[in-house]
């Protein structure tokens, strides 16, 4: 489909239907604009072109569990990476995307280049790599893209980007037929080996998969995903996330202490992760344990089985929320316990770098004053945790509506405007747009 036939079928029935699905009913005209940019900036819109969209995430519960074999929950959101992409004849991948430099990248060498490390070609380079692996070799493309999911806003950006280009590539070249967890493993796969960043699959998943996920990564190489049901506004609370626009710069190595730390303290018992550890054993050990690996070690793998426990919790809280009216306060009560597990426990509120930067610390501490917890009954009308990697970036919070707007006001005079975004649950995973 040419670039002239993509913008006649904007307007079309079919287009507001897919656009109020990915975005929101009232939403529909701004998407139409947005893609009609994107098409018409694009210099090769004669020619075959092909439109593509792939949502950020929220983690919902589950936090720094998933690179242990642990559970998690997590949604795809309303903010997403847009591209027009048509494909090419030779190797070579050519990327634009608003805001950011353009990127190049000749696929026909397939190994890790290190000085690529950290950087968008390494993505590109490692995501072709692992469908040549797989028997089906790609060839270049050109895209140019728009990525509302803002880069350290906490709601994987990043993970977006990676399905975005592995998307591409299976749709141009494999005929789109790879399941969302496929995709993901791709996309952790080049971000892990290529890019040089130890992370797990949730954001990955959740950003393929679409709607709310309960993830469980017990076999790693097979984790079972299930959709489920969630909507936090048909209960009557927004669920927002607030950006304290903290420096992310040399915060990699405190990330991979979370999974390295766990993993020795795994160790200790002769396993690979935590998944396989008794608790109870370690707790009967903990003397020992000390001297191996040390003090942090032991809380974050304390952390690690409280929050599986608190998933499956969550998940169960989730699963009845329609009948039982005491489950979205049961949820929201284990949401804070989150919260509390992974700053006392899991310890990855601030960088022990820099102590002097606590924005996530000053977030939380304001918000659960805001939802409640300074009145004498110390009871919160809410809920509010860390949201996902942590050490900077961004919280998550459930308030009730009508308090939506003073909260806002709170957030947006400490952290600057824009800093809280309200969130929607999409029902679409990694799509490509069928006009």
């Amino acid at each position: 489909m040419t670039g002239k036939d993509l913008l006649d079928r904007l307007n079309s029935p079919k287009a507001a239907e897919l656009f109020s699905l990915l975005y929101g009913e009232g939403e529909v005209d701004a998407a139409r604009q947005r893609y009609r940019r994107l098409i018409c900036e694009f210099p090769e819109a004669a020619g075959e072109l092909r439109l593509f969209s792939v949502p950020g995430r929220t983690e919902l519960g589950g936090n720094h569990t998933d690179h242990n074999r642990g559970k998690v929950l997590a949604a795809s959101i309303q903010l997403d990476a847009v591209a027009a992409a048509t494909p090419r004849q030779d190797t070579r991948v050519f990327f634009r995307s608003a805001g950011h430099r353009d990127v190049s990248v000749n696929i026909s060498e397939l190994s890790p280049q290190e000085e690529e490390k950290g950087d968008t070609e390494a993505l590109i380079r490692g995501i072709a790599a692992e469908f040549a692996a797989q028997g089906t070799p790609v060839k270049g493309f050109t895209a140019h893209a728009a990525n509302a999911v803002q880069t350290g806003s906490g709601l994987s950006s990043s993970a977006a980007v990676e399905i975005l280009f592995a998307k591409i590539f299976d749709s141009l070249y494999c005929g789109g037929n790879r399941s969302a967890l496929e995709l993901a493993i791709i996309g952790q796969k080049a971000e892990n080996v290529y890019f040089g960043k130890p992370c797990g699959l949730m954001d990955q998943a959740a950003c393929a998969s679409g709607g709310a996920v309960a993830i469980d990564f017990g076999d790693s190489q097979n984790p079972q995903v299930r959709t489920i049901a969630f909507d936090p506004a048909a209960k009557g609370f927004a669920l927002c996330v607030v950006n304290t626009r903290g420096s992310h710069s040399q915060l990699i190595p405190d990330y991979a202490a979370i999974p390295i730390e766990m993993k020795e303290a795994a160790a200790f018992f002769g396993k690979q992760a935590l998944r396989d550890v008794d608790e109870d054993t370690l707790l009967s050990r903990i003397g020992e344990l000390r001297k191996a690996a040390g003090d942090r070690a032991i809380l974050r793998a304390l952390h690690f089985f409280g929050e599986n426990r608190r998933v499956d919790a969550m998940l169960s809280a989730i699963e009845v929320m329609n009948t039982q009216s005491a489950a979205m306060e049961n949820f929201l009560a284990l949401v804070n316990e989150s919260g509390d597990s992974s700053w006392q426990l899991l310890q990855n509120i601030y960088s022990p770098k820099n102590p002097g930067e606590q924005g996530l610390s000053l977030a939380l501490a304001l918000t659960k004053k805001f939802l409640g917890g300074g009145s004498p009954l110390g009871a919160l009308r809410g809920a509010c945790r860390v949201h996902g990697g942590g050490f900077a970036g961004t919280i998550q919070t459930y308030l009730p509506f009508e308090r939506l707007d003073d909260y806002r006001t709170l957030m947006e005079g400490v952290f600057g405007k824009g800093a809280l975004v309200v969130l929607k649950v999409r029902s679409l995973g990694a799509v490509e747009l069928e006009l």
